[in-house]
């Protein structure tokens, strides 16, 4: 029985519960966990036993897969990088070569995971995989903060729309969020992926000529 990536099977050993889930889902052995529901003994033990088990990915299939895609990308590339599965959800990449995944601006790390969400789609789980190497997106959110800050004093001291680079959406979320209480300027989306960016405008002049804008995302 399936249900919801959980299977319940009657099988002889846990080994064997866990290699026909292995199976099932495309996955490694220790990707699976095994529960013992029930276990039924034959007459004096004679023709062994019977169990009946619980098997569950380790973790969402989704990510499972999605670690299994890098894993076998970085072995092609024969770049020295583990991969882990963080309890926030995020694959984290680690190791000597991990700054060559990041690559300039993060744009290695944008095209993988971006390239790791659209082989995702077909296992039908809805959730976006985030892909992280050696801590660069929060150093990068720091940063996205801190230009999201200048932006915005340039912006309220000149008058005048700033307008920041082509970001994807989870680094236009943390300029929205950074300057969404900020009483001195507006920020909304403007433009279509890849290109699409934050304007900043200031308030100061009524909305900008009677304009009204709004934060988008």
């Amino acid at each position: 029985m399936v249900t919801e990536n959980i299977l319940v099977l009657d099988v002889a050993s846990v080994e064997e519960a866990r290699r026909s889930a292995a199976e099932t889902w495309e996955l490694d052995l220790e990707d699976v966990t095994v529960k013992v529901l029930e276990e039924e003994k034959s007459f004096f033990g004679l023709l062994g036993r019977k169990l009946r088990v619980e098997a569950r990915p380790l973790a969402p299939l989704q990510l499972l897969k999605g670690r299994g895609v890098v894993d076998n990308l970085l072995e092609l590339m024969n770049l020295h990088v583990t991969s882990e599965i963080a309890e926030d959800g995020r694959i984290n990449l680690s190791g000597p070569d991990a700054g060559i995944v990041i690559g300039k601006h993060g744009e290695t790390l944008k095209a993988t995971e971006y390239l790791l969400n659209l082989i995702a789609r077909d296992v039908g789980e809805g959730r976006r995989i985030v892909l992280d190497s050696d801590g660069y997106r929060e150093r990068r959110e720091q940063s996205l903060q801190r230009l999201a800050l200048a932006a915005a004093r340039k912006c309220a001291d000149r008058g005048r729309p700033a307008h920041l680079e082509p970001m994807t959406s989870w680094e236009r979320r943390i300029v929205h969020l950074a300057l969404k209480d900020n009483p001195d300027v507006e920020t909304r989306s403007v433009g279509e992926p890849p290109s699409r960016k934050v304007v900043v405008y200031p308030l100061r002049r009524g909305n900008l000529n009677g304009r009204a804008y709004r934060r988008g995302s």
